[in-house]
């Protein structure tokens, strides 16, 4: 390590970082990295499993094994230089840093406050003895870890988050799939609008400001005596088409017996029973009705139109990506605890006339089409014409979601249901959800839709709770 003009960093790496994610050793650009043995310790004692850490540590030791492999112990002593970004995108800087390991015992300058030998404070002692050793070297910390952070701005040790696969900086900017149109929108643009109708479909044609902004299946929407709701059909450089959505508000419009309430819910339904939106992603708050939309559209095209042969529902069993247990029972038998969400919309969904009988023989037409599956059973599968409903899917890590949405096969729609102000997965924030993720990238695909649902329709009561407690 050697002086440079500007005070160069040396980032110590908590084993979390590289379980979350494994490319993480090269996406600290120029920067200089720092592995304590400590954190070796830590990969080889979770690198056995079938679980997603399991497997990001195994992909570590690999990508460990490559940059080390015929490296001398001078080359080792010197650091190992790093390559360039592994996701195919171009780098920012000319420049790589180099890794390091602990090929030496470091004096530990803890205090006694911090007493036993536990990983983290050997990770703490190893950055204080770092940066004695190597004062012209700014030594930073990085952990998913809160707990650690916190100990090591107590310490007074530079310390930072994992920040490289945030997708956005603040969850407020997260697209929201609708936007008010001003007041005077047509007359602002009534000189470059073209109406016409299309098998009882009304579309306009848009040409002037704001329209460059608009993603394609973006809902917008208009309060007022000339209020009116659309959706965005395509846009290309110059111009935009949009097209008059269904109102589903009446019951001559019900799907599968359910309207809908408010004007997302109607954006909603409008996306979920298009068949040339292959993916659906509504977001919202326990009670926005999420899952009974979602399942209403799933039956209507399933067992009314035949789109769909049939519907999945699947979700994040909590622990995430742990084994779903070894009792007796069949996958969906042991999933069923999971799916309380789907029990208590089917019943809604199955309120038939015809008493009893007629009750207990929908509910065995509706089961016979709808099978639970288990997020941990989905590698290596493709399903083809099938329904999917994702819940609770802001517990998915990005890599996880691309796993679930690359299975589906031709004619295969899937809906992604989640509220990302409930995060149970460890090291998950609402920043760095595989739902989150999934919404930023898929804003663009013409083939794509998404909302979020604001208003709670569950009870007055759950109104109240809501607004009060």
């Amino acid at each position: 390590m050697t002086e440079t003009e500007a005070r160069p960093r040396l980032y110590v790496l908590d084993t979390n970082v590289l379980m979350h994610d494994p490319t993480s050793i090269f996406r600290f650009q120029e920067h200089n990295i720092f592995l304590p043995m400590v954190a070796l310790e830590e990969l080889d004692r979770g690198k056995k499993g079938m679980s997603e850490v399991a497997r990001n540590v195994r992909q570590v030791s690999r990508f460990l094994d490559d940059l080390m492999r015929d490296a001398t112990n001078e080359e080792i002593d010197a650091g190992l230089p790093l390559p360039g970004p592994m996701n195919g995108a171009p780098s920012e800087v000319a420049e790589h840093g180099r890794l390091f390991f602990q090929t030496k015992h470091l004096p530990k300058v803890l205090p006694e406050t911090l007493p036993g030998n536990i990983p983290d404070n050997n990770i703490l002692g190893t950055a204080i003895a770092l940066q004695e050793e190597y004062p012209e070297n700014d030594v930073t910390v990085v952990s998913k870890d809160i707990n650690l952070r916190i100990k090591a701005a107590v310490l007074g040790i530079r310390v930072e988050d994992y920040h490289n696969d945030q997708v956005l900086d603040d969850v407020t900017l997260l697209y929201s799939g609708e936007e008010e149109l001003e007041p005077d929108f047509w007359e602002e643009h009534s000189k470059d609008i073209d109406s016409w109708q299309e098998e009882g479909r009304t579309f306009y044609r848009v040409s002037g400001p704001g329209t460059e902004s608009w993603y394609p299946n973006q809902c917008l929407y208009m309060e007022g005596d000339n209020g009116f709701e659309a959706m965005v059909q395509h846009r290309d450089d110059n111009d935009a088409i949009i097209e008059l959505v269904n109102d589903y508000r009446h019951e001559r419009h019900s799907v599968w017996g359910i309207t809908a309430r408010n004007r997302e819910q109607n954006f909603a339904l409008n996306m979920l029973m298009d068949p040339e939106t292959d993916f659906v992603s509504l977001l919202g708050t326990a009670g926005t009705g999420k899952t009974l939309l979602a399942l209403a559209a799933g039956l209507a095209q399933t067992l009314d139109q035949n789109i769909y042969r049939e519907i999945i529902m699947t979700r994040v069993t909590v622990p995430v990506g742990e084994d779903i247990g070894f009792l007796p029972g069949t996958e969906e038998e042991k999933m069923t605890p999971w799916m309380g969400a789907l029990m208590d919309n089917l019943e809604v969904l199955t309120q038939t006339e015809g008493g009893e009988w007629g009750r207990a023989a929908t509910d065995d037409l509706l089961r016979s089409r709808i099978r639970i599956h288990s997020l941990n059973f989905m590698r290596g599968r493709t399903f083809l014409n099938k329904y999917i409903i994702l819940d609770e899917a802001q517990n998915l890590t990005p890599k996880q979601m691309k796993t679930l949405i690359t299975r589906a096969g031709p004619g295969t729609k899937i809906v992604c249901l989640g509220n990302v102000a409930q995060i149970d997965t460890p090291y998950l924030t609402e920043t760095t959800s595989g739902l989150t993720y999934a919404v930023d990238r898929f804003k663009g695909w013409e083939h794509s839709g998404h909302i979020t649902l604001l208003r709670g329709e569950r009870s007055r009561l759950a109104d109240f709770a809501s607004d009060t407690l």
